[in-house]
């Protein structure tokens, strides 16, 4: 007995140090970014790189803030072109630095790209999972067949519908392609497969319809698999450069990436400059993974033991 425990004592000592190392590795490049958006040219530049400051500054800050402005909020309202013939914008607030409108706009894309996602997946999902029609096997193994298809591959269709729709430029134009992502579906399909049937039985015997019994059995049942796909969905929306950069072109609908990507190309590489933008853009994400950590490491311990 003493043998086990002493071998428990040090696996566990072990695993504590490894976890340990591989967060400190994980947390570098983090650290590195939000200290070198405090540091001069100098530090940047050094040859030998230092890991603090030697003199704090906000110049990266201030140079960040200062070039651009914009108003705080301008969004155009989708379909308004088709349906009138004439675009529509809602625009509220003051006067602001670029790099706040553009935070804003990734913000608002970012967010609303989740909840359309995770409505939809968790809609279609549960459809998947139970109920039985005709198709019901083909529609699924075309969603996972959609799932192993790069962005670039459907890029011209999408553009070609979103500037039919009169969305090119406008934010709308990012966020409508993400809400039917294929992962989503899939996700939500195996965490509906654990309902039991007799919980919606029951739920049709006392008179539920189905909007109620998705609104009120469903959804709570598979919402770890939610948070873990708002957060998948949060971060997958955030990080999409490469759909930022084709639909949107005007300086006042950028998102925080393509604004800093603009300012970069206007001077030279500007290292402070970018850092400062990095540790801005992480903000939200980083408030986004906080809020949904505990539905996101339950998701992935329940998915795991579906698998």
């Amino acid at each position: 007995m003493k043998i086990g425990s002493n071998r428990t004592k040090a696996y566990r000592a072990f695993s504590l140090i490894v976890l340990i190392i591989l967060a400190i590795l994980f947390m570098f490049p983090l650290y590195w970014i939000v200290t070198g958006a405090f540091k001069t040219s100098q530090d940047i530049y050094a040859t030998t790189p230092s890991l603090w400051p030697t003199e704090w500054t906000t110049a990266n800050f201030e140079k960040l803030f200062v070039r651009r402005s914009a108003p705080l909020w301008e969004l155009g309202i989708p379909f308004s072109e088709v349906l009138t013939g004439k675009a529509a914008y809602f625009s509220v607030g003051p006067t602001v630095p670029g790099a706040i409108r553009w935070l804003v706009n990734t913000v608002f894309m970012a967010v609303m790209a989740m909840i359309l996602t995770c409505i939809t997946a968790a809609m279609a999902g549960y459809a998947l999972a139970k109920k039985r029609f005709t198709g019901r096997a083909i529609l699924f193994s075309l969603i996972v067949c959609a799932m192993a298809l790069p962005k670039q591959v459907i890029l011209i269709p999408l553009l070609r519908e979103m500037s039919s729709l009169h969305l090119i430029d406008k934010l709308w134009a990012v966020i409508f392609p993400t809400v039917g992502w294929p992962f989503g579906v899939f996700l939500m399909k195996q965490f509906s497969e654990g309902i039991p049937g007799e919980i919606l039985e029951a739920a049709r015997v006392d008179g539920a319809g189905e909007m109620r019994t998705f609104a009120t059995i469903v959804l709570p049942m598979i919402k770890p698999g939610i948070g873990a796909l708002a957060i998948f969905t949060f971060i997958n929306s955030w990080n999409d450069y490469f759909m930022q950069l084709v639909m949107l072109t005007s300086n006042a609908n950028f998102t925080i990436s393509l604004g800093i990507a603009t300012m970069q190309a206007e001077t030279s590489i500007d290292m402070g400059l970018l850092m400062s933008g990095a540790a801005l853009a992480a903000i939200p994400i980083i408030i986004v993974f906080l809020v949904f950590q505990k539905y996101f490491t339950q998701g992935i311990a329940m998915g795991a033991v579906k698998g």
